[in-house]
């Protein structure tokens, strides 16, 4: 999966399309990471701290809806325990939480307290599509099914939908 690399602060139409991705304001300051094939905010990369001051443990938030909600179906089907019990992933994952430590003030991916176990597979993949790819979001993209939509997210919210 390839997508548009981004960075920098975000202009005011990229804070007013990831209020309406996420259907709320976002808690953090933040940057686009990655941008879905058609230029939509599909990961954006979080601050450590919240706007009140407060740790905010995840660095890379999936805001792409369709991949956000194949991710969603992958984890109600049981894809975090699969992905936990993956004996071939136990080691990407450790990178995975190692890297994000080094890069997001100490937090684990997804600010999971035990690195054998998987808090997020959504945290997971986005920070892996920050990160230019990894094991496990292509462990998870495989799994999910997930692919870009034909059109961006944005344009399939409906009048009402998010802020």
């Amino acid at each position: 999966m390839t997508a548009a690399p981004s960075a920098g602060s975000p202009p005011s139409s990229d804070r007013v399309a990831v209020a309406a991705l996420l259907g709320r304001e976002p808690f953090t300051h933040f940057s686009v990471a990655v941008r879905c094939p058609h230029g939509g905010p599909a990961v954006v990369r979080n601050e450590p701290l919240d706007r009140r001051g407060r740790p905010f443990p995840t660095r890379d938030w999936l805001a792409c809806r369709a991949l956000g909600e194949a991710v969603s179906r992958l984890e109600a089907a049981g894809g975090v325990r699969a992905l936990e019990d993956d004996p071939e992933m136990a080691g990407p994952l450790a990178a995975a939480h190692a890297r994000h430590q080094e890069l997001h003030a100490g937090h684990r991916v997804a600010g999971g307290g035990d690195p054998a176990h998987v808090k997020c597979l959504h945290a997971h993949l986005a920070f892996g599509l920050a990160e230019g790819g990894s094991p496990v979001a292509d462990w998870i993209l495989a799994r999910a099914d997930a692919r870009w939509p034909d059109r961006c997210c944005l344009e399939r919210l409906s009048p009402g939908d998010g802020a």
